[in-house]
C-alpha cells in the first residue's frame, strides 16, 4: 500500500468525520494472527506443518505460545505449546489487509459481510476465518487438519463509530443492515 492511498484514505476519513487534524484521525496500528495447535503438545510434525500454514499466509515467522498454567480438566501442562502468533505492522499489515478484505472474506461460504458487534471497548476487531484453506497460499496437498485464524485488527481510535468509519473505507465488507 503506496503513501497517495493512505494520503487519500485520510482526506475521506478527515471528511467524513469533519476533522482537520490529521493525528486525531483514526489508524491501524497492528494486526495479530492467533493460529492455535490443538495437536501441538502430541506431534512434533503438527507443529511443523502449522508454523509452514502461518508463514505462507503472513510472510513472517511466528511465535510459538505456551501454556501459562496446568488446568488438569483440559489435561493441559505448563510450558505446552498451544498457538503460534504473528505480529504485522507497516507494509506487511496493509498488504494482508488488502489479501483479508478483497480475496479471503469473499470466498467464504454465504458471505454476507461482517458483523458490527465484533468490536472491543478500545475499538479493536475481531474475527475468526474458521478454515485456513480460505487462503490461497496454503498447499491445500500438505493441509492435515483443518484449523481456525483468529484476527485481530488493532486501531487506534477515539469511539466505535470511528473505528467503523476507518474499516469501512479501507473496503472491509460489513454486513448490511435492513
Amino acid at each position: 500500500m503506496n503513501s497517495t492511498f493512505l494520503k487519500e484514505i485520510n482526506t475521506k476519513l478527515a471528511k467524513a468525520l469533519d476533522n482537520k487534524n490529521p493525528n486525531a484521525l483514526p489508524k491501524m496500528t497492528k494486526v495479530v494472527i492467533n493460529y492455535r495447535v490443538t495437536q501441538g503438545r502430541d506431534s512434533r510434525e503438527a507443529l511443523e506443518a502449522a508454523e509452514k500454514e502461518i508463514i505462507a499466509i503472513t510472510g513472517q515467522k511466528p511465535m510459538l505460545t505456551r501454556s501459562k498454567k496446568a488446568i488438569s480438566s483440559f489435561k493441559l501442562r505448563q510450558g505446552e505449546p498451544m498457538a503460534y502468533k504473528v505480529t504485522l505492522r507497516g507494509q506487511r499489515m496493509y498488504d494482508f489487509i488488502q489479501k483479508l478484505f478483497h480475496l479471503v472474506l469473499p470466498r467464504l461460504r454465504d458471505f454476507k459481510g461482517m458483523p458490527l458487534t465484533a468490536f472491543d471497548q478500545a475499538g479493536n476487531y475481531n474475527l475468526t476465518i474458521h478454515d485456513q484453506t480460505y487462503f490461497s497460499e496454503v498447499d491445500l496437498n500438505a493441509v492435515n487438519k483443518i484449523r481456525p485464524v483468529q484476527i485481530t485488527l488493532g486501531i487506534s481510535a477515539s469511539s466505535i463509530d470511528d473505528a467503523k468509519m476507518l474499516l469501512s473505507t479501507l473496503g472491509f465488507p460489513f454486513e448490511k443492515t435492513v
